[in-house]
């Protein structure tokens, strides 16, 4: 391989019963992950002391769900000997977690072929501990896929050794050149589909996680759904549509997730587009919430709250908003409506959920539900309630 940008397959979340590359459906069908498997590359994700937490959000989701990479195992000194899956929901994945690379090297008789920096840390920046885990497993012939805001590829150390190691480096957040991006020009209202935006009342609290169980809830239905990422952790997983939203410049940003819907809409004809939110409309560290609200122009939001989170994260002195006080905000800055919220369960044990799950729903008129402990009906009857002609037309029986 060339150094540059990584080739990965463009998989597709589809729906059961139509042609297209493999999909979460395919985990019930061993002989269709044996062909997923094959097809995609392996990766050991690397989340020092983050495994589990908010900072380790993008080893979280990938070990949950990704399309894109086989991961192998987790790296994270503080849980070693732990399963990945046992960490994060309590049901075991064989996706083990160990100590460092060396140890997740010696699982293998190949060397896995990617390393992926799992961690999105505040600063947005590569520590030098974490440097020396790169620059090794450069050294090892490992690819790398990095979503932080400091670019790997363009470090004259980190490039270099990948150069002479002939790997790649796959900046997930750098964005195109800005003589190739588009400003917002309107055409997202000629896109038939159903448009619904996952936002939240906080940064890292589940909203993509809430979507892609979503949609691939809905795609078992055969409602044709599509998942617009605007993450590194959704474009890392595989998402066929997105951009890193947070990495391009404020003017474009509108136009450029505008112009991924419309290319999303034009090679999948989907029933709906869910478009992934990031950070929180009324968060005063983000603006991307506003973005996404004026560049999808969704016809719906479902609102992603965690009841137990006593401040945004990384903002110990920023109390969480009430989730009423979210809705009227996003309402009142969009032409939308929000038709649901799902609840982010840290700190809470089952019971609690489900008496969350009860109070919101009185209090806010609005469905609520929880996307990873409850059946995820109860997502889609959301949708369905809110947009009946989704509704699948029953066969009727010949004769």
């Amino acid at each position: 391989m060339k150094s540059g940008s990584e080739q990965t397959p463009t998989t597709r979340l589809s729906p059961m019963g139509r042609q297209g590359p493999p999909d979460m459906s395919t985990a019930h069908r061993p002989d269709a992950n044996a062909v997923f498997a094959s097809r995609v590359p392996t990766a050991v994700v690397y989340c020092e002391r983050n495994f589990g937490q908010i900072d380790g959000k993008t080893a979280n989701g990938l070990v949950r769900f990704s399309q894109a990479y086989r991961i192998l195992s987790v790296i994270d000194s503080a849980l070693d000997g732990h399963d990945s899956g046992k960490v994060l929901d309590g049901i075991d994945n064989s996706i083990p977690v160990v100590e460092h690379l060396d140890a997740a090297i010696q699982l293998h008789a190949k060397i896995p072929d990617t390393l992926i920096y799992g961690m999105a840390p505040s600063t947005g920046t590569l520590s030098p501990a974490d440097r020396e885990v790169v620059l090794d497993a450069i050294a090892l012939g490992m690819h790398i896929v990095s979503g932080l805001h400091e670019y790997l590829g363009d470090d004259p150390e980190i490039s270099t050794a990948a150069k002479l190691a002939d790997v790649t480096i796959r900046d997930i957040r750098k964005p195109r050149p800005s003589k190739d991006m588009r400003l917002f020009d309107g055409s997202v209202t000629g896109v038939g589909a159903v448009r619904i935006a996952v936002l939240g009342t906080d940064c890292a609290i589940g909203k993509r996680t809430t979507a892609t169980v979503l949609a691939k809830a809905l795609n078992a239905m055969d409602i044709r759904t599509i998942l617009v990422g605007t993450g590194q952790t959704g474009l890392m997983q595989g998402a066929k549509y997105g951009i890193a939203m947070d990495a391009v410049p404020p003017q474009f940003c509108c136009g450029e997730l505008e112009r991924v819907i419309v290319e999303a809409s034009r090679g999948e004809d989907p029933d709906v587009i869910l478009i992934e939110g990031q950070g929180a409309l009324s968060h005063p560290a983000f603006c991307t919430s506003a973005f996404i609200l004026r560049g999808s122009q969704p016809h719906a939001v479902i609102l992603q709250h965690a009841p137990e989170r006593a401040h945004r994260c990384d903002f110990p002195a920023m109390p969480m908003p009430d989730p009423r006080d979210e809705i009227a905000l996003i309402e009142a800055f969009a032409d939308t409506k929000v038709i649901g919220m799902t609840i982010n369960h840290e700190g809470m044990g089952d019971a609690e959920v489900s008496a969350a799950i009860r109070t919101f729903s009185h209090d806010l008129g609005i469905p609520v539900t929880d996307a990873l402990t409850r059946s995820a009906v109860h997502l889609t009857d959301m949708v369905l309630s809110a947009f009946p002609r989704l509704r699948p037309v029953p066969l009727v029986a010949a004769g």
